[in-house]
């Protein structure tokens, strides 16, 4: 019974949230209010907002009455997702604003990422993303020269890069992920709006085309505040072996 009394109240709230009677920075009921409503003990009143800080749909802080937070969009990181389509999933207007695109020498830790020499020529883009015009993320994108000179000929704001590419026969078969937390530089402070040294999670990325070469790599630098990544796995199988996470 207090785990069905518990996931009760964790839809009620979660409801109220989605429906707009709960926003952004308002305060949730209190244990005691909650109790009282729902004639329950505080136990499952706790798993409830447990549930719902989980979610990313309220935060919590001791002495302090649990608030509704933005809820973050979420990314997924096993698969290769176009940020314009992305935020169409999500209900989000993408938008776009290149801030370079160059030939650039390669040097040596893009010639050793991109599998070219330091002194061959690539493509250097920098665009800042947007979430219903809101500074959301910085990419830096680095593409051999045979692939990246494709870009010059179109406008860089007006499109998704990956489906342009992937339409002009340089689709993404094969791409490599890594994630972790960077402080913002000054490039990533002026442009996303934060002071320098904000944390900001960095994804980064190598593709690789149909001929197994990549093309490609790539420094996605999201505001921690708006994006999440998510993993979820489905833990242990009978026989006790771990099953593979999925990115969500």
């Amino acid at each position: 019974m207090p785990e069905v009394v518990y996931t009760q109240i964790a839809d009620d709230l979660r409801a109220r949230i989605a429906e707009g009677r709960l926003r952004p920075g308002d305060a949730v009921p209190t244990e005691a209010e909650l109790a009282e409503r729902w004639s329950t003990s505080r136990g499952p009143i706790r798993n409830a907002l447990a549930a719902l800080r989980a979610e990313g749909l309220i935060e919590t802080a001791r002495g302090r009455p649990a608030r509704v937070v933005e809820r973050k969009a979420t990314q997924a990181v096993d698969v290769s997702v176009p940020f314009t389509r992305w935020a169409r999933e999500l209900g989000a207007r993408p938008g776009a604003r290149t801030q370079e695109l160059s030939l650039r020498r390669a040097g040596a830790e893009k010639a050793q990422a991109l599998g070219v020499d330091p002194g061959d020529t690539i493509v250097s883009v920098v665009r800042l993303r947007f979430l219903d015009d809101r500074p959301t993320m910085l990419e830096r994108l680095f593409y051999t020269e045979e692939v990246g000179r494709l870009l010059f000929a179109v406008d860089t704001d007006a499109i998704s890069i990956t489906e342009f590419l992937g339409s002009q026969g340089h689709p993404i078969v094969g791409l490599q992920h890594e994630i972790d937390a960077v402080a913002a530089d000054e490039q990533d402070a002026t442009l996303l709006q934060v002071p320098q040294g904000t944390p900001i999670l960095r994804l980064s990325r190598t593709s690789r085309g149909a001929d197994g070469r990549i093309f490609e790599a790539s420094e996605d630098r999201y505001l921690s505040s708006i994006v999440r990544f998510t993993v979820s796995g489905s833990g242990i199988s009978p026989d006790g072996q771990y099953l593979r996470a999925v990115g969500g």
